[in-house]
């Protein structure tokens, strides 16, 4: 199984986004088509119970780094926590540095900015958008999943087409591009992120449904991408390269919207969820219990094998590394996942060494809660879920023979519930040293000119302006960036509530820049555009703060600013 150098496999990644576990007719969903999902589910190995976070950056974050996400540093969608610390070595890293060609297509939602874009993170070839979604503050203005600008190698640039047929497209030309050496592709879909839309024709025949569909548009989305997995099989197989291809087809958290729930940990009043408690961002089984299916036929992984052993997002990084035959050069690639190489072999359940699972919804719901231990968090065993989703309390499911997690039995098993607390102690002490501010980059000769987006406003105890509906009310709020100044020098700072893209005039009467111990002041003109100061930068970590002041003195930030070293 685990291949010699001159034979090593490709590699393609494909991870959706907010597609839960029911969100397949192969795992029982009564109304749902995914018939090339199903092929590949009946073709592979697949792990029933394997985990990631609960929500998107934290995935992304294991999944890149083999790391729990807080250690990296990126543990949120927003608030300055969406970015790996700069050390944080990368499966691309990994690949790259053994001759691979590295690609990258989809959401990264691992920053916006040097250096966490996936061009600094070791892809060498990357199509992308900005942000955690296609519409979103940061991501390129005007998009709306049809005919929009992405970023391809540091440049903008306008597509034709749907955002998924985009994706699989790009993705489908960098396999061919690279068919004659071995790759590593991420093919990370935003679909099925909301806002919902997809071509009428893929929503059509789950229209009319409302007893059973909750929202018709999130399903055409899901067949979308089953169409387009069955593009990609048959361009593998064309390209006669099918054979030996690792392909893996996961996603990143729960279900967003493949079922109407009340609140985010109940079961479901409307759809499928595979009889599983929780969506999207919940700490409950159907918030991170999600699919994996692995098929690489000349290493003998086909054939419809389920594994039921517990396994996570952590894993994916070393299981990689193992397969292809990738030596970590240094520790700089010590992961906190293990490989699954011995569950992939027949029978070698006996070399299997994990005996527990921590994770953690750091923070809680909408940014709420401090740092710090145990709150929204989840200790998993074979047997045990030990849940903690309020201020106060513990509760303990035995998942075998409590799927839905509807009878807490802590009560009656206080051992366990001791047992499994230890078991998160240490956990706790090694995730919480990475928990530390990450800085963008300004002056980096990868990237001399720099748009801060407030999404990365750094705060505490809320979410900042992360998306145009909240923008568009000129919210009476501003936070500071961490920014990491590179180059000593004179800076060109823009300030305004929009992109320069817009084309739209800042509403203020004065505005403020404070940065690096320094303050700058000015009227500003009606009419204009931005907000312009040079300030003279000294090189280190430092914050960018802003204020634009409407004729009460009121101040907001400047959500967009535009930085250059000049």
């Amino acid at each position: 199984m685990v291949c010699h150098a001159a034979d090593r496999p490709n590699v393609i990644l494909v991870m959706t986004d907010d597609q839960g576990y029911g969100d397949l007719s192969c795992h029982g969903n009564p109304v749902l088509k995914t018939p090339h999902l199903d092929q590949m589910h009946a073709e592979s190995v697949r792990f029933t119970d394997f985990h990631v976070s609960s929500f998107c950056t934290p995935t992304r974050a294991a999944l890149m780094s083999g790391n729990h996400p807080a250690k990296t540093g990126a543990y949120r969608t927003s608030s300055g926590r969406t970015m790996m610390h700069p050390e944080e070595k990368t499966v691309a890293h990994l690949f790259a540095e053994h001759g691979y060609a590295t690609g990258m297509v989809g959401k990264w939602h691992l920053g916006d900015n040097a250096p966490h874009r996936p061009q600094d993170r070791g892809f060498q070839d990357v199509v992308w958008h900005r942000c955690g979604g296609i519409g979103q503050a940061s991501d390129y203005w005007g998009n709306t999943y049809f005919d929009d600008t992405y970023e391809r190698n540091g440049v903008f640039e306008k597509f034709e087409g749907y955002c998924t047929d985009v994706w699989f497209r790009e993705g489908m030309r960098f396999v061919s591009d690279n068919a004659e050496k071995p790759f590593f592709l991420y093919l990370a879909l935003n679909a099925p992120h909301g806002p919902y839309r997809v071509p009428p024709e893929w929503a059509e025949p789950y229209q009319g449904k409302a007893e059973q569909v909750a929202n018709a548009n999130f399903l055409g989305m899901v067949a979308n991408i089953d169409h387009n997995m069955g593009l990609l099989r048959a361009h593998l197989e064309k390209l006669g390269i099918a054979d030996n291809t690792i392909l893996i087809f996961m996603t990143d958290n729960g279900t967003s919207a493949g079922c109407k729930f009340d609140g985010l940990e109940g079961e479901p009043v409307i759809g499928y969820n595979a009889g599983l408690r929780g969506k999207k961002s919940s700490v409950y089984e159907g918030g991170h219990r999600v699919p994996f299916f692995i098929h690489w036929p000349q290493g003998g992984l086909t054939g419809g094998r389920d594994i039921d052993t517990l396994a996570a997002h952590i894993d994916v990084l070393p299981t990689l590394a193992d397969l292809c035959g990738l030596s970590a050069p240094d520790a700089s690639y010590d992961s906190d996942g293990l490989s699954l190489v011995p569950l992939l072999k027949e029978g070698g359940e006996q070399d299997w060494t994990r005996k527990h699972h921590v994770l953690q919804y750091h923070c809680g719901p909408h940014n709420k809660l401090p740092i710090g231990p145990w709150h929204y968090s989840c200790v998993l065993t074979e047997k045990w879920r030990l849940v903690h989703a309020s201020a106060d309390e513990f509760e303990l499911y035995d998942i075998e023979a409590d799927r839905a997690q509807k009878n807490d039995v802590a009560a009656d098993n206080p051992e366990v519930v001791a047992e499994l607390m230890k078991l998160y102690e240490p956990f706790w002490l090694e995730v919480s040293l990475g928990m530390t501010p990450v800085s963008i980059d300004l002056g980096s000769p990868a990237e001399p000119a720099t748009v801060l987006c407030s999404q990365d406003w750094f705060v505490m105890g809320a979410n900042p302006p992360w998306n145009f509906s909240s923008i568009r009310k000129l919210p009476r709020v501003t936070l500071p960036w961490k920014v990491d100044v590179k180059t000593a020098g004179r800076y060109r700072f823009t300030l305004r509530q929009w992109p320069k893209e817009a084309d739209k005039p800042v509403v203020a009467t004065r505005a403020k820049l404070e940065v690096a111990g320094q303050t700058a002041e000015a009227d500003v003109e009606e009419g204009t555009r931005g907000v312009v100061f040079e300030l003279e930068l000294p090189v280190g970590k430092t914050e960018v703060n802003t204020w634009l002041y409407n004729d009460k003195g009121q101040a907001g930030g400047a959500y967009f600013t535009d930085v250059e070293a000049l």
